[in-house]
């Protein structure tokens, strides 16, 4: 057992890298609880500071923590924060190479590396369970819990494996995190990390500034653009396809509200300029797939339109509540017409796929990528989904999601990020080096250029290069440069990984034969039914025209209250409708009570005994201006003729 005496405080850290005075609530017990060895499960809201509840006690502790997520961008996203803070991070993601791999454990073990992110897949690998016992894990922290229950948000089978570690991490305490968690679920989170006397901190889910609504009109681009004139400020507008992202962002440009797209085709550099964008307000309004969003800290969102119903309450309060994290007015907006609860049918049948689809893909995958049963293959294949379904006759959105549940289902991997930068690391030592560029002096104006430009760390892990700085550096063309590197990997000086173009696609263990995929069948038609569930309550909180939205939305977390939140669309309305009964009766009241004699206006009022006094008063104005009423010379109200 390794030694895990604190060697920092958590005030001290969260002051000397984050630079805050003081935690959020329940964040400081949240910490203090890991730090105390229980194991946690935390809901937090998004945007309320989940990632601080493992990061701090990561670093108050001596050694590494173990972060298990399930989304790519996401682990970047943090390990690239992380660094900026100047703390060792680093990911384990699929598209590395096995050298690659080798050597960020090898970090983790024998460097001063704070935190290693890992996807649920990735920790069922022989590699990885070797290699993490020789680690100094001081933590487990499982981002996305939600994702190891049934009945959770988005169901992934490899979730159902991490409590396998505990065998392996017999001493170190776990900590969950999820946004959206219903009783249900947080109870399967519980039982199947096999919690160990744990400690369940959540917060409400009510959003006390945040207005819920559903406007149901046939051109819903007129809207879009009457609800962002009118509601200023920063905006998300959440659409189904990577084609109207770009769409909607030419309407809205043409209509001189500024306007960018952003969807999971995008290259990663794409992506980043277009966040960074967004986030220093010099892009607006963001039109995007629901890949946008997850990890992005930015409080001054006024609104989230969706231009479709959201596929589960879940979704819509994640996507919903990254509006309004500053505490202000905001607004989450959802646009409708009748033909939107059909089109969600057809997604959501398109979305589960059958069996026998499923096996087909994967057979029609195989044939065109020439690998055959049996085969293991450790490298990844560029993959076109469009020439793929045009050869073999597929709808692709069918099959993209065929892809995906072959993914969830750890059989294979799809790196869609476009431009993967180039990689390289140097395989031989300082001394071996120096000794090759005195017997290969050609090499010598590259390598000293590699050193200079990117440094040491090339000996320890693998740096994204830029092949066109060093071509500009040394006054050649790009191909130059990448045929030298291409050289030193020839001559086993660098392990030289080139930038690829098109998404990839890999087998994770061996090609399976299509009739025998390692695949729980019965797992996915019963996770259908309760993502059907889903979808059919989302269909009926768009057709509701009477409950308060927020309340329906809290009811369905699990949390009752009485009180109707005064904000969302059915509250305005019937408070319209009520305002409109009382003001014709209070100017009723006021003309009767007048009838009989001169009156102050106090005595009006205690003689109505209003619900609503600011309303009578609006009443007796109106009732002044329209020459009904007026004062006499004892400032009391009377009737004029």
């Amino acid at each position: 057992m390794f030694d895990e005496q604190p060697i920092l405080k958590p005030d001290e850290v969260l002051k000397q890298y984050w630079g805050y005075d003081s935690f959020r609530p329940q964040q400081e017990l949240i910490v203090h609880s890991v730090m105390e060895g229980k194991d946690v499960l935390t809901l937090l809201p998004t945007g309320g500071g989940k990632s601080i509840c493992f990061q701090v006690p990561g670093l108050c502790k001596p050694g590494i923590t173990l972060v298990i997520s399930p989304l790519i961008a996401l682990m970047k996203d943090q390990v690239s924060q992380l660094n900026k803070l100047g703390i060792r991070a680093s990911a384990i993601y699929s598209g590395m190479t096995q050298n690659q791999i080798d050597i960020t454990l090898d970090n983790c073990i024998y460097g001063n590396q704070k935190f290693l992110y890992v996807s649920p897949e990735r920790i069922l690998t022989e590699l990885f369970q070797e290699r993490v016992i020789k680690m100094n894990v001081n933590l487990v922290a499982v981002d996305e819990a939600h994702c190891i229950s049934l009945w959770g948000y988005d169901f992934r089978p490899p979730y159902l494996e991490i409590a396998n570690l505990r065998e392996l991490l017999p001493y170190v305490n776990f900590i969950a995190l999820t946004a959206t968690a219903t009783k249900q679920v947080q109870d399967e989170i519980v039982q199947k990390l096999a919690f160990r006397n744990p400690a369940v901190f959540t917060q409400s889910f009510a959003r006390t500034n945040l207005s819920y609504s559903v406007r149901r009109v046939f051109e819903k681009e007129k809207l879009l653009l009457k609800i962002l004139n009118k509601v200023q400020g920063s905006s998300i507008v959440y659409v189904n396809s990577r084609k109207e992202c770009r769409v909607y962002s030419d309407f809205l440009n043409k209509n001189n509200i500024s306007s960018d797209f952003y969807h999971a085709g995008l290259s990663s550099e794409e992506r980043e300029k277009k966040q960074i964008a967004w986030i220093n307000d010099h892009t607006r309004v963001m039109v995007s797939t629901n890949a946008f969003g997850m990890g992005i800290d930015k409080s001054n969102v006024r609104s989230v339109l969706h231009m479709h119903i959201p596929s589960s309450p879940e979704a819509y309060y994640q996507e919903a509540g990254r509006a309004g994290r500053d505490g202000l007015k905001s607004y989450s907006v959802i646009l409708c017409n009748e033909n939107d609860s059909n089109f969600l049918a057809e997604q959501f049948e398109k979305s589960h796929p059958s069996p026998q689809l499923i096996e087909k893909v994967y057979q029609s995958i195989a044939n065109y990528l020439q690998v055959a049963a049996g085969e293991v293959s450790i490298n990844s294949f560029n993959f076109n989904l469009s020439a793929f379904c045009n050869q073999f006759n597929f709808d692709p959105l069918e099959a993209y999601y065929c892809i995906q549940i072959l993914e969830q289902e750890g059989i294979l991997r799809l790196n869609e990020s476009l431009q993967i930068k180039s990689k390289l690391y140097f395989n031989v030592n300082r001394q071996d080096l120096y000794h090759f560029q005195i017997e290969q002096s050609k090499f010598d104006p590259i390598i000293k250029t590699l050193l200079r430009v990117y440094g040491g760390e090339l000996f320890q892990e693998y740096i994204p290069i830029k092949e066109a700085n060093l071509a500009k550096l040394l006054s050649v063309d790009e191909e130059t440069i990448v045929r030298y590197l291409r050289s030193l990997y020839q001559l086993n000086i660098v392990d030289y990984i080139e930038r690829k173009d098109q998404p990839q696609l890999s087998f994770v263990e061996m090609r399976y034969d299509s009739k025998h995929l390692p695949m729980n069948f019965n797992l996915l038609k019963a996770r259908k039914g309760c993502e059907k569930e889903k979808s059919q309550t989302m269909v009926s909180y768009v057709e509701n025209t009477q409950r308060c939205r927020n309340q329906i939305l809290l009811e369905y977390f699990g949390e009752l209250t009485y009180v109707p939140c005064e904000l969302c669309d059915t509250c305005i309305s019937k408070k319209k409708i009520i305002t409109t009964t009382h003001h014709d009766a209070y100017k009723h009241q006021i003309l009767e009570k007048l009838k009989k004699g001169p009156a102050p206006i106090e005595s009006l009022e205690t003689a109505i005994d209003a619900e609503d006094s600011s309303l009578i008063e609006t009443v007796i104005k109106e009732m002044l201006d329209q020459g009904l009423i007026a004062y006499n010379e004892h400032w009391e109200l009377i009737l004029l003729p």
